[in-house]
């Protein structure tokens, strides 16, 4: 079977609403009465440069809870740390990195910050629109999800996401990503990474409500988004971000 009739077949035999009812079936389940109705919600993150410490305990936290490999260049969340030296020349390096490699002399440095990555949870993202089976999908609530048993690992959305935050499995051979720990939000909880934060660096918060930390988070500070200039429309906020970050 050619490369085309296999696509076609898997496309045929996955409906994508089928998909998303598997996904979510145990997701939805909320405490209490009641389900969890993702109309109701749309989630984002926020990122407050300054107070980050590059820590590294969100890193950790996030390959726990969602069984990512220890190797460093498999992450859902990473943190680059920025050096900006007094010649006008930018280093970046993600933390894991830098444990390896020797830092500029304080003397050098004119300015160090560190800036927290993952995966966008874009409005208009591009790892859905050139998935050929249907296996990257945005959920009603804003998540961008991929289904693991759909995914055929072609790669397709690694290559097309613009902010690097996608990798392939190495032991299930499809995409994985950030998902905001998606089997937790649902039940009223925060990511882990937001969890675990000691200076409370990462806002975790539901858009759609006034009387979220995210909405108060977007209101009082200046905010950008990385590469706005791609018209994705991301999710994830960042205040104070220095004009060097890409």
């Amino acid at each position: 079977m050619n490369r085309r009739k296999f696509i076609k077949n898997a496309i045929l035999f996955f409906p994508a609403a089928g998909v998303f009812r598997h996904l979510l079936k145990d997701a939805q389940a909320k405490p209490g009465n009641g389900k969890y109705d993702p109309a109701n919600h749309l989630y984002g993150m926020g990122v407050d440069i300054g107070k980050c410490i590059g820590c590294g305990l969100c890193i950790e936290a996030c390959k726990k809870e969602n069984n990512v490999p220890k190797e460093p260049f498999f992450c859902r969340t990473w943190v680059e740390r920025y050096v900006i030296k007094r010649d006008g020349s930018v280093t970046v390096a993600s933390i894991e990195a830098q444990k390896e490699k020797p830092r500029a002399e304080e003397t050098d440095v004119l300015r160090s910050f560190f800036v927290p990555k993952l995966c966008n949870q874009c409005d208009n993202p591009p790892c859905v629109q050139v998935c050929p089976v249907g296996a990257t999908f945005a959920t009603e609530d804003g998540v961008v999800l991929v289904d693991s048993k759909r995914c055929i690992g072609c790669r397709y959305c690694i290559q097309a996401c613009p902010y690097g935050a996608r990798y392939l499995h190495p032991e299930t051979r499809t995409a994985d990503k950030c998902t905001f720990c998606y089997h937790r939000i649902v039940k009223g909880m925060l990511p882990a990474c937001v969890e675990v934060c000691p200076t409370q660096a990462r806002i975790f918060g539901d858009l759609k409500s006034m009387a979220s930390r995210l909405v108060r988070f977007t209101r009082i500070n200046k905010i950008h988004v990385l590469k706005p200039h791609l018209n994705t429309e991301p999710k994830v906020y960042y205040a104070e971000l220095d004009g060097e970050v890409r």
